[in-house]
């Protein structure tokens, strides 16, 4: 194995020249990030419980559609959507596809972990493959091995297709151009392509990567002809065209209680339970009136209003804009409660409340990530210190065509311990995992 100075060395040569992320900068590590076996059985069997739950909130929204469930389910996932992109989402030649990327948000706490939310059009994926890669090189361990991330997309279309990536998305471009890149030179005979969606014809049998958010129609001048090409059967997507799959307001209707045998159901007594332990308790902020009698589950208050008035110590609570919106991924439409003055708390309760029916916000427990101390190079002399910092680690899970989930990877991403909002950022650490033998 090389030596430290040498490892930092080869890791910037090896470094793609346009980047990975256009105007991004992260930290490198020395050391992958590291998991023990017990947390990485953990990890393969939590992908195909989010398989099932994705499909169980698939069955769920179709139901309710078709009046088998209650309407306000489809009432809430389809809030502040165009009303053709909802007539679309439901046609039955696609009814049961659910994405074939599951990229859940973990935050690693001092009991476990928690789900932050579930990625349906994750960044990443080339960054992921890119650390692995050069890490295996330098004969590191890494989860997923050397070549896993680009095999596990591969296999999502093995005959090869389109990444359709908007200006919106641009950011994650160079990685993406990266995936193609490699691709190419291991599988010459598959071709993918990266296309501007802004300017994209679909080819018939050429299938298609989607990596732009629904709420970005409006600005892609030719979207008509790639929805054509799927409702026709001419090319298959994937993440499909289901804004209601990418609402974070699932997590709200997992845990409604006049919704929990359908869970029990659909899941599996198993899975319900698992998934209650890593799911964070949320609320829609929804403004109906409630009866007199009635109160707000576990936070014991009859109307929103008085969650405003919770002490800065009873605030740990998030409010997240629940999907469709440019303020949806990232961290941005996020704020936590114990972080702001109660004032501003008060403000964004009362605009989630008059917003709720165009642009649906929900209320979720906070998970503090626990501390912990990793290695990096400092950027100005190349030496190695140690940060204190937490944790979000983003395991990738691909679904290939036969229902199997299979882990590729896990990113790390390391913030300093002063940061609540655990996102990529310049003086955060970006490492791939390995698995603690």
């Amino acid at each position: 194995m090389p030596a430290v100075p040498d490892q930092l060395a080869s890791i910037r040569s090896a470094f793609p020249p346009e980047g990975l992320f256009a105007e991004k900068d992260f930290l490198f590590s020395p050391d992958p990030f590291p998991i023990d076996e017990k947390f990485t059985k953990e990890l393969e069997q939590l992908g195909h419980r989010l398989f099932v739950f994705q499909r169980a909130c698939n069955e769920l929204y179709q139901r309710s559609v078709r009046g088998k469930q209650p309407a306000w389910i489809a009432q809430y996932l389809d809030a502040g959507k165009p009303a053709e992109l909802i007539e679309f989402s439901r046609q039955k030649q696609f009814r049961d596809d659910v994405p074939l990327v599951i990229r859940p948000d973990l935050i690693l706490t001092e009991n476990g972990y928690a789900i932050a939310e579930i990625d349906s059009v994750p960044g990443g994926i080339g960054l992921t493959g890119w650390l692995n890669q050069t890490y295996a090189g330098l004969g590191r361990e890494v989860l997923g091995g050397s070549d896993g991330m680009l095999e596990g997309f591969r296999n999502l279309f093995p005959e090869g297709g389109d990444i359709v990536i908007s200006a919106e998305a641009s950011t994650y471009r160079p990685e993406m151009n990266w995936v193609v890149a490699q691709l190419g030179q291991k599988h010459p005979d598959f071709q993918w392509r990266v296309v501007d969606a802004e300017t994209y014809q679909p080819t018939p049998g050429r299938n298609a990567y989607r990596f732009f958010e629904l709420f970005d129609l409006p600005n892609l001048p030719r979207i008509s002809a790639l929805l054509d090409a799927v409702r026709d059967g001419a090319i298959r997507i994937t993440p499909p065209i289901k804004p209601f799959l990418e609402e974070k307001m699932w997590f709200a209707l997992f845990w409604m209680q006049p919704l929990r045998e359908f869970w029990r159901r659909e899941l599996g007594e198993k899975y319900f339970l698992k998934l209650q332990e890593v799911i964070p308790y949320s609320w829609p902020l929804d403004p109906t009136p409630l009866p007199q009698h009635a109160v707000i589950p576990r936070l014991e208050i009859h109307d929103w209003r008085e969650a405003g008035k919770l002490s800065q110590k009873e605030r740990d609570l998030l409010i997240k804009v629940s999907g469709f919106s440019p303020l949806g991924w990232g961290s941005r439409g996020i704020v936590v409660g114990s972080d702001v003055p109660q004032v501003e708390w008060e403000r964004e309760i009362e605009q989630a409340l008059a917003t709720f029916q165009t642009a649906p916000r929900i209320m979720q427990r906070f998970h503090k990530a626990r501390l912990l101390d990793h290695r990096y190079w400092d950027k100005e002399s190349g030496e190695v210190k140690t940060m204190r910092g937490r944790v979000r680690l983003c395991p990738y899970f691909f679904v290939g065509n036969n229902g199997k989930v299979t882990l590729r990877g896990a990113l790390a991403t390391i913030v300093p311990a002063d940061k609540k909002l655990l996102h990529g950022m310049r003086d955060a650490i970006l490492a791939p995992s390995r698995v603690l033998l």
